[in-house]
């Protein structure tokens, strides 16, 4: 039997008990009372014992789930840091290639607009090279078509190709 059933026995006892005339008093089985009452400190000690290994596991348990949970708590904490870390970094990640890429396109630009005036000016002195060229062969044309004086001096003087164009500066 457990304490609480004693405790029962007991109230039974104290409800059934012979009143004494014009007193609230009672007359009880001493010897029925005291066995209950030895009954009772019996089990108090194992009923205790248990409540008390019960409250024990309890706290253990308690303690464990607690440290259970702030182990959790920090990984989920390290894990979403580790997360957002990974994002800022390829944030970051983003924004330099975007940047590399409008340096280049604008570094390509320039180099491409570099290379064009580059090339304008080559073609602009071969184009004057050429008139100069042309206009040379012109007059060397002219010149085999016009009607000739004696032949050697005359001719020598106003040849087209003595080169003496080759001396003019070119652009």
């Amino acid at each position: 039997m457990d304490i609480v059933e004693r405790l029962e026995e007991l109230q039974v006892l104290a409800e059934e008990a012979k009143t004494v005339p014009f007193s609230s008093s009672a007359v009880i089985d001493r010897n029925e009372f005291l066995e209950l009452i030895a009954q009772l400190k019996q089990a108090v000690p194992d009923e205790v014992r248990q409540a008390r290994w019960m409250a024990r596991d309890r706290d253990e348990l308690l303690e464990r789930a607690r440290k259970e949970a702030d182990r959790l708590l920090a990984e989920a904490r390290e894990q979403r840091d580790r997360l957002l870390s990974r994002s800022e970094i390829v944030h970051v990640a983003q924004r330099e290639s975007e940047r590399l890429v409008d340096e280049g396109k604008a570094k390509a630009a320039r180099t491409r607009l570099e290379a064009e005036d580059y090339i304008d000016q080559k073609l602009a002195g071969f184009e004057i090279l050429l008139n100069k060229t042309l206009a040379t062969v012109a007059r060397g044309r002219e010149q085999l078509v016009a009607p000739r004086g004696e032949e050697g001096e005359e001719s020598r003087e106003q040849d087209p190709f003595d080169g003496a164009h080759l001396n003019e500066p070119a652009l």
